[in-house]
Order: structure tokens, then C-alpha cells, then sequence
């Protein structure tokens, strides 16, 4: 049986469709390159009378790729400098989300 195109993680993240490479250096350990899709979105919350602008920058990429990362890692995307604020959280797909900090 011929498995479906997506459950390929590979060609789901091509870099010249709009996956991109990040470097990834863990606590201690060698930085290296690995393939994901990064995302900013924007907030606009309120709290009473105040209004807050925030953005939650993540990386979503394979897990085995991130499976020795920990929080405080550092990963470099787009030459923009960010650590990780929390342990990779993977979603059950094989993907799992970086949730990033701005340095």
C-alpha cells in the first residue's frame, strides 16, 4: 500500500514552497539546520482599559528534528535571534511547534 503524499513530512517541507530552513542549537550542543514553516500571528488583547499588541512567533517542523531541544535552546530564522520558551510540543502528525522569544 502506497502511503499518501502528505504523510511524506519531507516534501510537505520544501523550501522552495514556503517552508524555510531555521539553525537550531541546543543547550550545550551544535547548532544545525532544520526545515519548518514559521508563523507570527498577532495579538491585540485588552485588559480593562488597557490594550496590549503582542506577536507569538512558532516554528512547526518535524519532531524527530527537534527531539533534544529544551527550553532556552536558541534557533536563528531569518537571521533574526530567538530561544525557545518552552519543551518542543509535538501534535501526534509528527510535526511539532517551537514556541519562540524574541532575544
Amino acid at each position: 500500500m502506497v502511503s499518501p503524499a502528505w504523510d511524506d513530512l519531507d516534501a510537505f517541507l520544501q523550501v522552495d514552497d514556503f517552508a524555510i530552513e531555521a539553525t537550531v542549537t541546543p543547550r550545550g550542543g551544535v547548532p544545525r539546520q532544520i526545515k519548518g514553516v514559521f508563523d507570527e500571528p498577532y495579538f491585540n488583547t485588552q485588559l480593562g482599559e488597557y490594550e496590549a499588541d503582542a506577536t507569538q512567533p512558532r516554528f512547526t517542523c518535524k519532531a524527530v528534528d527537534v527531539a533534544d531541544l529544551q527550553d532556552k535552546a536558541e534557533v536563528e530564522i531569518n537571521g533574526q535571534p530567538y530561544f525557545l520558551l518552552t519543551n518542543p510540543q509535538e501534535d501526534g502528525t509528527g510535526m511539532a511547534v517551537l514556541q519562540l522569544a524574541r532575544v
